[in-house]
């Protein structure tokens, strides 16, 4: 009687043979072949398109909170401090990443059906807060309720955008998030010239920024769908906080999120205390997003090529050592061209994030939940950042002592990110 084989398992160490060796067009995950990375093609990049339209209404309006900042500041939250409505923004952002912690695992298990719920709270929560006069309405709408809806509408997108590439992750994951940087340039411009026209009223012209988000969001949720079938087993993956590269990045990330949003929030206040026109301060924020359009972009393709992680320690580095320059600008030129170069390098602090974290995980299915947990862990210091810079300005009336404090922890982030690089078992200088 002969004997008949079973078939060989394969090593985990020929897996990972086998996808160095696959072409750029297609390339294996671990789990063998009937999940190939497409690498791209009408769907892949259909859904990173729609990553990038879904990020374009959500994370980009958050980057434009600064003109919030100064309008509330001077009509109808001109009686609290400063650090009182960064409070705001601040919220907005810690559950725009706290939210991915219920986006992500979701995701996960169910697929991209759970965007449309969550898209439509955001709407939701935008025309609430074209209705709201004091502070904590604007608190619950805008700050709390559309940073849940967000992070539960932008987690999704992004982890179906990490199942479709592999060795060109950084690149699809950076024209997706470009997407924000892109929000970033018209809503500015846009909130700026309606708030300040006489001829519309607060409320009009948030309004009118819901319908133009509830355009664009419905094709870009119809564009995502889940490639992998759904992960089986526990909503987390508590097992994470294990690994240490894990810890590395979502420690580093949370170092860089605590001080790199000074910009955000502060610039235009901070150039109109300089001299700067409002008028012409109001572009400010617009321009720091112009670049950071090829900030997500460009340092995403060369992260392919040279190492993420590289990437993004160096987006990290360069990013504080301007934050140290920021207490020098005296001149609106020197605010422009600072701004500008911000932009391009805090951008790919926001890309390399999610493509670093996506990286972590051997399994894609996990991508959503590994990359939810990390995001919400970092939303701590996205939520304690723009608060502490604010108590800063309004301790010392002036912006040198919280300039200096935000590029120190950025340049912390940016140095335990390239330290973190030893756990992934290529050494510091490796091309990771």
């Amino acid at each position: 009687m002969v004997e008949e084989k079973k078939p060989e398992v394969p090593r985990e160490s020929d897996i990972e043979a086998s996808i160095e060796g696959q072409s750029d067009e297609k390339t294996r995950c671990p789990q063998g072949g009937s999940q190939e990375f497409p690498e791209g093609g009408f769907r892949a990049w259909s859904v990173a398109i729609g990553c990038s339209g879904i990020l374009f209404s959500t994370f980009g309006y958050v980057n434009t909170f600064g003109v919030f900042q100064e309008y509330y500041q001077t009509h109808q939250l001109r009686h609290e401090t400063p650090s009182a409505i960064s409070w705001i923004g601040s919220l907005q952002s810690f559950f725009l990443f706290g939210g991915s912690l219920g986006g992500g695992p979701l995701f996960d298990r169910y697929g991209a059906r759970v965007i449309w719920p969550a898209a439509t709270a955001y709407i939701f929560s935008v025309m609430m807060t074209s209705l709201c006069t004091e502070y904590y309405q604007f608190l619950l709408s805008q700050g709390i309720l559309g940073g849940i809806s967000m992070g539960m509408t932008m987690a999704p997108a992004m982890a179906a955008t990490g199942q479709y590439f592999n060795k060109k992750r950084g690149a699809a994951m950076g024209l997706a998030v470009a997407g924000s940087s892109l929000g970033g340039v018209v809503w500015p411009i846009a909130l700026g010239k309606m708030l300040y026209n006489p001829s519309l009223s607060f409320g009009w012209s948030v309004r009118i920024s819901g319908f133009i988000m509830l355009a664009l969001i419905g094709p870009a949720c119809a564009a995502i769908k889940a490639r992998l079938p759904p992960r089986n087993g526990t909503f987390f993956l508590p097992e994470a906080f294990k690994n240490p590269q894990f810890l590395g990045v979502v420690g580093s990330t949370a170092l860089m999120m605590l001080g790199m949003f000074l910009p955000f929030f502060y610039l235009p206040t901070f150039a109109v205390a300089n001299g700067m026109g409002t008028d012409l301060a109001s572009y400010i924020i617009a321009i720091l997003n112009a670049a950071s359009f090829f900030g997500r972009v460009i340092p995403g393709v060369l992260g392919d090529k040279l190492g993420r992680y590289n990437a993004f320690s160096a987006a990290a580095l360069s990013s504080g050592i301007l934050l140290l320059c920021m207490q020098w600008l005296n001149s609106n030129a020197s605010i422009i061209v600072f701004s500008a170069l911000y932009g391009f390098c805090s951008g790919a602090i926001v890309s390399g994030m999610s493509v670093v974290l996506a990286q972590v995980p051997k399994d894609p299915r996990e991508i959503g939940t590994y990359m939810g947990m990390g995001m919400a862990t970092v939303s701590i210091a996205a939520l304690v950042g723009p608060p502490i810079d604010g108590a800063f300005q309004t301790h010392y009336h002036s912006f040198h002592e919280v300039a200096t404090f935000s590029g120190v922890v950025v340049l912390a982030g940016g140095i335990t990110c390239f330290l973190t690089k030893y756990t992934t078992g290529k050494g510091i200088f490796g091309k990771v």
